[in-house]
């Protein structure tokens, strides 16, 4: 089953000092912190900002050919966790033939925020990212795993470009 999710903001991770997309459950409280690469932050927060670039970028690129092309970008879904990497599929729809096209989960964030089209994530995957940071044996990621927990909206947009 899918959930639907928003970003519910982009912050640096206080522990490897990588970029993090929060995404959060619409209908209740689950979050799933996604890290991702400087680039694709830099891509998410370009739009989440509405900061206007003086040429396309690539997101902006895709965006624009997909349009050109009389598609529509239904849905994108994060579908997989193996083996701490996440997987994500963008769902398009072009004269009434839907496919999906594989995806990282940044690029498919920072398509869909052009496009406004919804996000979701597989209940299994936010079941997996759950089981893999309660029984981390690893200190910093039990931290990081409390702060998370812990965040509130001053925390949110603390990521700088």
């Amino acid at each position: 089953m899918e959930i639907e999710v928003k970003i519910r903001g982009l912050m640096m991770d206080p522990v490897t000092n990588m970029p993090i997309v929060i995404l959060k459950d619409l209908n209740g409280n689950a979050v799933l912190p996604i890290w991702v690469g400087v680039y694709e932050a830099n891509a998410i927060a370009l739009e989440i900002e509405k900061v206007t670039t003086p040429r396309p970028m690539t997101h902006d690129l895709i965006k624009n050919l997909l349009l050109g092309l009389n598609t529509t970008v239904r849905k994108v879904v994060v579908t997989d966790l193996r083996d701490e990497t996440y997987y994500a599929l963008i769902w398009v729809e072009q004269d009434g033939q839907v496919i999906s096209i594989d995806s990282r989960p940044s690029d498919a964030l920072a398509v869909a925020l052009r496009l406004d089209c919804p996000i979701f994530v597989e209940e299994e995957v936010l079941k997996t990212s759950k089981i893999a940071s309660t029984t981390s044996e690893k200190a910093a990621g039990e931290e990081l795993r409390k702060w998370l927990e812990n965040l509130n909206d001053e925390d949110m947009g603390r990521y700088k470009m």
